[in-house]
């Protein structure tokens, strides 16, 4: 064997990889430091969706393997489709080695009991510990999926948060005022007709349903929706409403309040927001001053998936599904407000 050269000839390697992260790139490049060659298995979508129907299909998610491999290693990977647990590793006799994290060592070592049972040489299991996130967990799609961190392992919202004020910057006006999402239509006067265009759109129960302003909460709530999360400031169109006007505090489980002045992101509505995603309970956040900004905290602090839907000024009302994209949007944005 040349000096340099990986000691093993062939690895297996299995699991799910969805959101394609940190700890997946340590998990590959480790076993390609061991063995010439991987055989990277991919959970096919029947496997997957028993776990979360939030996983990304099996093309997606191999296309992301693919690439991440094509561009560091090239030549030494192949990849399959996996539709059991233990996948080939039991009865291949042409590997000699499998990779796997900490949690599925044991899954390994039954392979190689069955394996000894056959007559088979046992494989070399290649445990590779996990990574560790900015915050202390370990990077894992699960986590990733709940909205808490990227795929490099940074949180999605910061301690800062929690001390800072921002000011909107007037240059972020316009951008601010186009829909982060679907606009579906509708007559002002009866706003359940686009209400009803959105929620036929959300295919499978959201991890949270969540309502900005007055007008969308209370179409909700006359529908008999009560969302998981709603923010209402007494205001449509920045004009106050009559009192008898306001949500029906009583329709939710829990009240909060938040201080949040017109243009500006506070304490306050971050803290309101956090707490009412993180709770159990059907959760009503009243702002005194304005709810126009809170999706840009709401999107940072949910579970990919989670609805969100706030009203459109002369349209209907807006609805988009968090996801990567938008939680990254949301960050550029307010890293462009000022810190008051």
């Amino acid at each position: 064997m040349a000096m340099g050269e990986p000691p093993l000839r062939r690895c297996l390697v299995g699991g799910t990889f969805d959101r394609f992260h940190i700890g997946h790139e340590v998990l590959l490049s480790t076993a390609l430091r061991h063995a010439e060659k991987i055989e990277v298995w991919v959970s096919d979508d029947t496997m997957a969706r028993q776990k979360s129907y939030l996983i990304e299909n099996w093309e997606h998610r191999s296309t992301e393997v693919t690439q991440w491999l094509q561009s560091n290693f090239p030549d030494r990977y192949s990849i399959h489709s996996l539709d059991d647990e233990f996948g080939p590793a039991r009865t291949r006799e042409d590997c000699d080695s499998i990779a796997c994290t900490v949690e599925t060592n044991t899954i390994c070592e039954r392979i190689n009991s069955e394996r000894e049972m056959d007559g088979l040489t046992k494989l070399e299991i290649i445990t590779v510990p996990h990574v560790e996130d900015a915050l202390g967990g370990v990077v894992s799609s699960t986590r990733i999926r709940a909205g808490i961190i990227d795929r490099r392992g940074q949180p999605w919202v910061s301690d800062e948060l929690m001390v800072n004020s921002y000011r909107m910057d007037t240059s972020l006006d316009a951008e601010l005022k186009a829909p982060l999402g679907e606009v579906f239509t509708g007559p002002e006067s009866t706003p359940e007709i686009a209400m009803g265009k959105a929620l036929e759109q959300i295919i499978h129960p959201p991890p949270a349903l969540i309502a900005v302003g007055d007008v969308t909460v209370q179409t909700l709530l006359d529908m008999d929706v009560i969302p998981d999360v709603a923010v209402v400031d007494g205001k449509t169109k920045r004009v106050k409403l009559p009192e008898s006007e306001n949500v029906d505090e009583t329709f939710f489980e829990q009240v909060l309040k938040a201080e949040n002045p017109a243009g500006i992101l506070t304490p306050s509505l971050y803290a309101a927001c956090r707490d009412a995603l993180t709770s159990d309970l059907s959760t009503l956040i009243v702002v005194d001053g304005e709810e126009d900004l809170a999706p840009m905290y709401l999107h940072r602090l949910a579970p990919l998936g989670a609805a969100i839907l706030y009203g459109q000024p002369q349209q209907g009302v807006v609805l988009r599904l968090t996801d990567e994209e938008v939680k990254q949007r949301c960050r550029s944005l307010l890293d462009a407000f000022e810190v008051l």
